[in-house]
C-alpha cells in the first residue's frame, strides 16, 4: 500500500551515551510559518536515529512510539523509557542500526486521553479496557510512517527489536520487510506489571 506522504525536514549528528547517532527528522502534512507549531498549528514530526550506514537488509531496527508520561516525567506505569534506552544501548553496541520514534502517544489516542485511562485504571480496568471505555480500540497505532521512514533511510530489511505481533504484520503490509523479530522485554516494576500483562493477555505481545 502507499506510504503516507513525508518529508526529510532536517539531519544533525547527534552523540548520546549509546554513541554518536544521526538525528534525521520527518515532517507530515503542510510547513507553517515560524511559530505556528508553538501555536499548535504545525503537523507532525516523527525522528529517526540512524547509526552507520543502514542501507541494505537485516538492519537492525525499533519502531518506537512517543510516550511523553514514561519518557520525559519518569512515569513507571509503563517500559516505554526503558525500552527505548534498551534498543538504543542495542543499536550502539551493534553500530549499526536504526530507531524510529513515532508521535502515537497512548497507542495512537493522544496525550489526553491517555491520561484519562490512567484514571480509569486507577478505578479498576485494565489498559485495554480503559481505552475501550474511552470509545477506542485498543490499539489505534499505525506503522506506514515508519515504513516510509525506512525506505527513505534505505533500509530494505529489518531485525525489529519487538514484542507486538501487530507491529511486524503492519510493517510488512506497508511493505518493509521483518527478516528476523527480536524479543525486546525490559525488566518489570510494581507500577507497570499489571500493564506488562496486559500487552500479553490481551495484545498477544510475545
Amino acid at each position: 500500500m502507499p506510504n503516507p506522504a513525508i518529508t526529510r525536514y532536517s539531519e544533525a549528528r547527534l552523540p548520546t551515551e549509546h554513541g554518536e547517532f544521526r538525528v534525521v527528522v520527518y515532517r507530515t502534512g503542510e510547513d507553517v510559518t515560524a511559530g505556528g507549531t508553538a501555536l499548535g498549528l504545525g503537523k507532525e514530526e516523527h525522528v529517526a536515529m540512524v547509526l552507520g550506514d543502514v542501507r541494505g537488509d537485516a538492519v537492525l531496527a525499533r519502531v518506537h512510539s512517543s510516550c511523553f508520561t514514561g519518557e520525559v516525567l519518569g512515569s513507571l506505569r509503563c517500559d516505554c523509557r526503558a525500552q527505548l534506552d534498551a534498543a538504543l544501548a542495542r543499536i550502539g553496541q551493534e553500530g549499526r542500526g536504526v530507531l524510529v520514534y513515532l508521535v502515537q502517544e497512548g497507542r495512537g489516542i493522544g496525550l489526553g486521553n491517555k491520561v484519562a485511562a490512567y484514571q480509569l485504571q486507577d478505578d479498576g480496568k485494565d489498559t485495554v479496557e480503559a481505552n475501550v471505555a474511552l470509545g477506542f480500540e485498543a490499539d489505534l497505532r499505525s506503522y506506514d510512517l515508519a515504513a516510509g521512514i525506512l525506505h527513505d533511510l534505505g533500509v530494505t530489511s529489518v531485525r525489529l527489536m519487538t514484542n507486538n505481533p501487530d507491529k511486524i504484520s503492519g510493517l510488512e503490509r506497508a511493505g518493509m520487510t521483518v527478516a528476523a523479530k527480536e524479543s525486546h522485554w525490559v525488566g518489570a516494576t510494581e507500577h507497570s506489571e499489571s500493564y506488562l500483562s496486559t500487552k500479553k493477555a490481551k495484545l498477544g505481545h510475545i
